[in-house]
């Protein structure tokens, strides 16, 4: 079969399917027929998966009760398209407002204990199918018109029709188990989409060693990728056993046998509770027939193949896993993502070739189901890619120096929650980015894809929760993070490196071994101190804001989100090391602490910092009655403040100056003076430090801070 697009000779649908390009090379009018023909290809598989519905009723019920029904997924693809064509200025007039708002949102899987009751007036699907011919017509003008200079980059103007592509492929396999999940009845076989014919006797599955050693992730190939594939980690990875072959239903049918879907003791709190709820008693494709068993396949039920790989979910997986090391007494799990990407390369294996077919049951290049386990041989291994997803322990994290694209700002941050599994090696229809190596895909642990599972044996521990994988989003907490850590605003310097600039001139001469940052905040000025001291505390009232420097001195990393305008917001990232302070964090300390009422063992300082704090306690007087004490003789302390005295934070009767007295204006300066005189003298004049609080793209706080030095005289 060949398809023919406004005389483009494309590729059929019994050839290979189109591999995802590379962006790079020389010949920029052939990478633009290359594209033009994947963008072709791509369109018409997708539209060729729907063609098993066996009728237009059948895009109007919801294979499942947590999804939209499939005319969403039938419009959406193309929606995508055109708004991300639009928001990257490369298209300049909407098809259809309407349905690019209709079908733009609502993809992702909700919990499944979080049912969605919205309705919403479908178009019908001769009204979807205009709209995406129409957004065919303008895509392919757009990539026949559009220059192109090589190579193509993350902010090259063919990134987003790239994007657009790729997205439609995500598509193509998440509609293919939204189709999976219909009733038997709405779809149909299809001559395109037959699935394998091939069954036999399940193996005995059984370990093989690999050997230690270290892998290095981080997309580095001239691809289309999406933003967490990008970045660096590396990881040495511990000898371990995996299992020569993916389960088999027929080795998983030990487990449902056992009775284990019944016991709670190998489930894990989160499975336990989508179990029970589900009331799942054994894999969900799995159809009883009296004594035996059928397989429900995208569009029709066959005889249980028992040496195809079991299809469950994380939960499932796990569970499995607890069950087997439960009755071998040997440490069953399943893999990380670090120990999947080892078994990769111990495996020999290789990207999908542009010119054969993959040796694999991957990129639609032999079946539309799974296949025996024991068809593809990757080394010691078999299917170490293709056939099923293979779930993991890894719940999905960015990689170090991880962006979000601009254009795409929510495909994988939402993900980063802890309950979002990662899922490795792809499976009969995965393809183009997916079924590279560097794919990271993650769905959450009660979510059904075309996904099964490999364990291992290791003794080595499971790694701790991944470092620094949410994004901060309390507005407050994320202007102070942005305040410490990030950008410079109309070129005023950081306020918290000033600080410290101005500290460390002051003790010319004297120790500098340990300080105290006293209303610490997010921590900046405290590991700017650490720069210079041996030992820095940050003490601060609100333990959230203590959250915010105690996560960077463990991880070395914070995320937050910022306003950008209504809704909007902007992803930001900050490392200790690309800021200069990574060498300080052994060097500091946080803890939650009241000034005014600290704890006696925070003493023995030689040096204090009190910034923008006097003026928000409840009682600043009896902080600086005491605040001597805490200082070894000879110490400063620097009081940084923009004497905002406001009632809310601080009794009228506790404020240090800003009113009258006996009929004179008595400015806080001058009630320093009076607090502070029997035990400091002030070390030169005070000086006024400005700073800047972003809150919106276009609204900022422009402060002066008075900063004044005393030294401990008595």
């Amino acid at each position: 079969m060949r398809v023919v697009w406004d005389g483009v000779k494309l590729a059929g649908m019994k050839d290979l399917f189109n591999r995802t390009p590379g962006l790079d090379g020389a010949d920029a009018a052939g990478k633009r027929q290359e594209i033009r023909d994947y963008f072709h290809a791509t369109f018409d598989r997708y539209e060729q998966l729907f063609e098993t519905l066996a009728s237009d009723e059948a895009y109007y019920r919801k294979p499942i009760a947590l999804r939209h029904p499939l005319i969403f997924y039938f419009g959406h693809t193309a929606t995508f398209f055109i708004n991300k064509l639009v928001l990257a200025g490369l298209v300049t007039r909407r098809v259809n407002p309407s349905f690019e708002s209709m079908f733009a949102i609502g993809v992702d899987e909700m919990s499944w204990d979080d049912l969605d009751e919205t309705n919403y007036n479908w178009p019908t699907v001769a009204e979807v199918r205009a709209y995406r011919d129409e957004a065919r017509r303008i895509i392919d003008d757009l990539i026949a018109t559009l220059p192109l200079e090589l190579p193509i980059h993350w902010d090259h103007p063919w990134w987003p029709i790239l994007m657009g592509i790729e997205h439609e492929r995500i598509h193509l396999e998440t509609s293919s188990v939204l189709i999976r999940q219909h009733a038997l009845h709405y779809v149909k076989p299809h001559p395109d989409w037959r699935p394998c014919p091939l069954s036999g006797e399940a193996p005995t599955n059984a370990p093989v060693q690999i050997p230690a050693g270290k892998v290095a992730l981080g997309k580095t190939d001239a691809t289309y990728g999406w933003d967490n594939e990008y970045g660096r980690h590396t990881a040495e990875v511990a000898a371990f056993q995996a299992a020569r072959y993916l389960v088999s239903n027929r080795e998983f049918l030990e487990f449902v046998e056992a009775g284990a879907y019944g016991d709670d003791d190998v489930w894990e709190d989160e499975g336990r509770a989508w179990k029970n709820y589900a009331q799942a008693a054994h894999p969900t494709f799995w159809i009883p027939d009296g004594d035996g068993w059928r397989l429900r396949l995208m569009t029709e039920e066959v005889a249980m193949p028992w040496d195809w790989p079991a299809e469950v979910n994380y939960h499932e997986a796990k569970a499995f896993c607890n069950w087997k090391k439960a009755q071998t007494g040997l440490p069953v799990r399943l893999p990380t993502e670090d120990e999947w990407v080892r078994l990769y390369e111990v495996s020999g294996l290789a990207e999908v070739p542009h010119d054969r077919r993959a040796e694999a049951n991957l990129h639609l290049d032999h079946y539309a189901s799974s296949c025996p386990v024991t068809q593809f041989r990757h080394g010691d291994f078999y299917d170490v890619v293709g056939n099923v997803w293979q779930w993991t322990e890894t719940p999905i994290y960015p990689f170090d120096g991880f962006r979000v694209h601009p254009l795409y700002d929510d495909f994988t941050v939402p993900t980063f929650d802890d309950r979002h599994n990662l899922i490795k090696g792809g499976s009969w229809i995965s393809c183009g980015d997916e079924a590279l190596k560097s794919a990271r895909y993650a769905f959450r642990r009660h979510f059904f894809q075309h996904a099964g599972f490999r364990y291992v044996i290791s003794d080595a521990a499971l790694p701790e929760a991944t470092p620094a994988s949410h994004y901060e989003t309390d507005k407050l907490l994320s202007e102070y993070a942005e305040f410490h850590y990030g950008d410079t605003y109309f070129e005023v310097p950081n306020f918290s490196q000033t600080l410290a600039r101005i500290a460390v001139a002051a003790m010319r001469g004297k120790p500098m071994r340990r300080a105290l940052d006293i209303g610490c905040a997010a921590g900046r000025a405290t590991f700017e101190l650490a720069k210079h001291f041996e030992r820095v505390t940050g003490i601060d009232f609100s333990a959230r804001f203590i959250g915010l420097g105690a996560q960077l001195a463990r991880n070395g990393v914070l995320r937050y989100t910022l306003t950008d305008e209504g809704e909007l917001v902007l992803y930001k990232e900050r490392r200790l090391d690309e800021l200069g302070l990574d060498a300080t964090r052994d060097k500091v300390e946080f803890f939650q602490g009241d000034a005014c009422n600290l704890k006696p063992h925070f003493t023995g300082y030689d040096f204090i910092l009190a910034a923008n704090l006097i003026d928000r306690l409840y009682s600043p007087r009896k902080f600086l009655a005491a605040v001597h004490a805490r200082l070894n003789p000879g110490g400063v302390l620097m009081i940084a403040s923009p004497y905002t005295w406001l009632e809310e934070h601080t009794p009228r009767d506790e404020w240090l100056g800003g009113f009258k007295q006996a009929g004179e204006n008595l400015s806080t300066l001058d009630g320093l003076k009076a607090a502070l005189s029997g035990h400091f003298r002030l070390m030169e004049k005070p000086r006024d430090v400005p700073f800047v609080i972003r809150e919106t793209r276009r609204k900022f706080q422009h402060t002066l801070s008075e900063v004044t030095l005393w030294e401990k005289i008595s």
